[in-house]
């Protein structure tokens, strides 16, 4: 019959075998899919490139971290207690407080945790409040940004929200993976790629950051 065709058998007498194993193995995928999906309707541990991403076991309620520029160190809290420690890379320029656009400067002072960015080119990417109060008032008393710029930045710190990033001042200063040993970044933090993911998973938009000399 016309309909009825038969695979060629391939050397070593499989047979009819490499369908049955596709066919096998198209239903094994599809249950793993199904099951993956669940009610939540997204995979659990999403791809990121041909990795597979594994959240960390680390769980923390109450998380704060430290940044201790000089001693090359980020400090990682749960109400108040010190949970790790990770060794980091700060900016090309990195003794002092930040103060503007491409200074190289890791900035000093008390931060918040704006936003989280999952597809980084650095691994993994946790935003900043940068510029500060602080930062704003010194910037307005220096004339680098305009008294409509310092009170829009100040607005947006007060009602939690992210920042101006493209003042006079700078911005995009975060914690990020890539870390090579020495300060290479433009302000932000670097760490180890694995010390990264489990910041990223344990530390939320809100959560504070202080960083000190």
């Amino acid at each position: 019959m016309k309909n009825d065709v038969v695979s060629p058998s391939i050397p070593g007498g499989f047979g009819r075998t490499p369908r049955l194993c596709a066919g096998v193995l198209v239903v094994f995928c599809g249950f793993c899919l199904v099951f993956a999906l669940g009610a939540g309707g997204a995979m659990p541990f999403p791809f990121v490139g041909n990795v597979m991403y594994v959240p960390s076991t680390l769980k923390l309620s109450h998380p704060s971290v430290i940044v201790l520029k000089g001693k090359r160190l980020l400090c990682l809290f749960e109400d108040g207690s010190l949970v790790r420690t990770y060794p980091i890379d700060l900016g090309v320029a990195p003794e002092g407080p930040k103060m503007i656009e491409g200074d190289g400067r890791t900035p000093v002072g008390s931060f918040r945790i704006v936003s989280k960015n999952f597809h980084s080119p650095h691994h993994r990417f946790l935003g900043l409040d940068y510029p500060n109060r602080e930062t704003v008032t010194q910037g307005w008393l220096r004339g680098l940004v305009s008294h409509g710029e310092a009170f829009s930045l100040v607005s947006d710190l007060d009602a939690g929200r992210c920042p101006d990033w493209s003042t006079t001042l700078g911005g995009g200063i975060g914690i990020h993976g890539g870390r090579r040993g020495r300060d290479w970044t433009g302000g932000c933090i670097a760490l180890a790629n694995e010390h990264i993911e489990e910041l990223f998973d344990v530390l939320r938009v809100g959560d504070p950051v202080e960083i000190l000399p």
